[in-house]
């Protein structure tokens, strides 16, 4: 994401690491690292946003999710960049104004925010959009003490 002094905001790329199902866990997650070190280097960020802790009442999902964060988190250790995490409502309320929005709310000002059709972006694409977005806002008006937590 680009961010200009002007406050607007330019959306570089966005995608999803896809792992087949096939693959192991170990692989999986050796993916996500290789994918976010590769991305860092291509584009070599300012600062990096990430969604706060999922939780889930399905010990099994919160445990893959958990593992794939931790792999993230290693890549991004072997940066000297600022990650600052946000949790989804609060990126939910800086796009929407609502923190209970739906991703459908979420894709559609997401549109408007970026000038860019987001009909064909996977949805977890655009809530890292919004992370982004969020982020960005909060760079724009570091004096409104929406900052998230630094990691």
């Amino acid at each position: 994401m680009d961010l200009f002094e002007n406050g607007s905001m330019n959306a570089i790329d966005c995608g999803v690491v896809k792992n087949k199902a096939k693959l192991s866990q170990l692989d999986c997650l050796k993916r996500l690292h290789v994918a976010i070190t590769q991305l860092i280097e291509l584009y070599k960020p300012d600062h990096i946003s990430i969604e706060g802790t999922f939780y889930s009442k399905f010990a099994k999902t919160a445990m893959i999710l958990g593992m794939a964060r931790g792999s993230v988190l290693s890549a991004l250790a072997g940066t000297d960049l600022p990650v600052w995490e946000y949790s989804p409502k609060r990126a939910k309320q800086a796009i929407t104004g609502s923190g209970d929005a739906s991703k459908e709310q979420v894709a559609f000002m997401i549109a408007g925010i970026l000038q860019a059709d987001v009909s064909q972006i996977n949805d977890d694409a655009t809530d890292a959009l919004a992370l982004a977005v969020c982020h960005g806002q909060a760079i724009l008006s570091p004096t409104s003490g929406k900052l998230g937590i630094q990691l």
